[in-house]
């Protein structure tokens, strides 16, 4: 893939403590090897969020803007890494359910992997959306209107959905895909 395939896109990931690690610094790699332009949001105002990998605490990621202080008229897509509390923790955030609606109603492309799709549920994205996402969320996911299927990745519209970390390399392709039509 060429470098400059995504050149002068701009990705904002949303994600607070608790995000998978791969989920978030996979994608995050991809997307930048592709020319893109990724920053970290979280909210509060925090120089880092840690990850977690796997059954502990992972790394520590650098947080490039507050959401207090993020636009989505500044970015071209939105990534929503998963991890259990990672989602949970957003979905109860007003300010972050905002930012997600705002890609949606500027039509921008949304992608969550994992459980990441637990905040487009909160922020009312899914209803006759045909989407994926870790096992455990199918009920919640069909409770909330979508129908959910185990695929590696799935697109319908404007929303790019994904299973867990295996997923990453065509989660990414499909987010880069998008970008650089």
């Amino acid at each position: 893939m060429a470098q400059s395939q995504l050149n002068g896109r701009k990705v904002a990931m949303l994600a607070t403590d608790g995000f998978e690690q791969s989920e978030l610094t996979e994608p995050k790699r991809l997307l930048e090897e592709a020319g893109a332009q990724v920053t970290v949001i979280a909210p509060g105002d925090r120089a880092e969020i840690t990850g977690w990998n796997l059954k502990n605490w992972g790394d520590k990621v650098k947080v490039d803007q507050p959401l207090e202080k993020a636009h989505a008229e500044e970015f071209d897509a939105l990534v929503l890494p998963g991890g259990v509390m990672n989602p949970d923790k957003l979905r109860q955030i007003p300010e972050a359910i905002s930012f997600v609606q705002s890609f949606s109603s500027m039509k921008k492309p949304i992608a969550a992997i994992c459980h990441g799709p637990w905040t487009l549920i909160d922020a009312g994205l899914v209803k006759g959306r045909k989407m994926t996402s870790w096992p455990s969320l199918k009920k919640d996911l069909e409770n909330a209107g979508a129908q959910w299927v185990d695929e590696e990745v799935v697109a319908d519209g404007q929303l790019i959905t994904s299973r867990k970390p295996d997923d990453i390399p065509a989660f990414a392709s499909a987010v880069i895909e998008v970008l650089a039509a």
